[in-house]
């Protein structure tokens, strides 16, 4: 289906479980060339043995620029590209509270990690793409960030956040063949999201008419398309997968 992932070098923060773990081996598959940004090296070295393609990790606080400055241009220099960039690392901080009781020091590690981080992983990117004239880059997002979920302040704050970055930076690179796009899911089957209260649980799956969670099969296979090839003519657009809840 797709024609021009092989050898293609590939950032993908976020990477040791979840959403990022499921990006990452699907690209794989596709004979794309792997670095994988996450905190945790156990679970990167885990998921390296599953891959199919050659791979790099790098244990990376992304919420620290010098550590993201030498990552990126350490991968720049290794490969001479960096052609794709997506951003899966993400938090919730502390939900099913009321605005009014949600903590500073909360609300800035839940930027830090999902605002922030991405915007670092992209400052540095985007110069090697420039280089190249080529690049796809991928935040991803929530439907939260669309529409607001109750009790998720800081987490639908900086999914808002990362859109307004898609929708500014795919402006930005439109004349150089560098496409950015945001990806809005709404609840996908992961440990984040059975990890969040019941009843919070409960309130994000009945919002989908579909009544179920999406999956991250689903998701990933949504991700490829974005940072493919093919995808030429969308950006600074964000893509919802959610299920029927946005119909916008």
């Amino acid at each position: 289906m797709y024609k021009d992932f092989q050898n293609k070098v590939a950032i993908v923060t976020g990477s040791g479980s979840g959403l990022g773990f499921a990006i990452a081996k699907k690209l794989s598959q596709l004979k794309v060339r792997l670095v994988l940004f996450d905190k945790n090296e156990e679970f990167l070295l885990k998921l390296k043995s599953q891959l199919k393609t050659e791979s790099i990790i790098y244990s990376v606080d992304i919420t620290s620029e010098e550590q993201v400055r030498k990552a990126v241009n350490e991968t720049g220099s290794r490969f001479g590209s960096i052609d794709i960039l997506i951003n899966s690392a993400g938090i919730t901080g502390n939900t099913n509270i009321k605005s009014h009781e949600v903590e500073y020091s909360n609300l800035k590690a839940v930027f830090d990690v999902n605002f922030i981080g991405s915007f670092y992983t992209s400052k540095y990117v985007l110069p090697w793409m420039l280089k190249n004239n080529y690049g796809r880059i991928l935040h991803i997002a929530s439907i939260a960030g669309k529409e607001g979920n109750v009790g998720m302040l800081a987490y639908s704050a900086s999914k808002a956040a990362v859109i307004a970055m898609a929708k500014v930076q795919g402006k930005e690179y439109a004349e150089t063949n560098i496409t950015v796009n945001a990806l809005a899911p709404a609840a996908i089957r992961t440990a984040m999201v059975d990890a969040l209260p019941k009843e919070l649980a409960k309130y994000l799956a009945d919002k989908i008419p579909m009544k179920r969670c999406g999956t991250l099969e689903e998701a990933a296979s949504m991700a490829i398309f974005i940072v493919s090839r093919e995808n030429s003519f969308s950006t600074g657009f964000t893509f919802d997968l959610s299920g029927g809840r946005a119909t916008y």
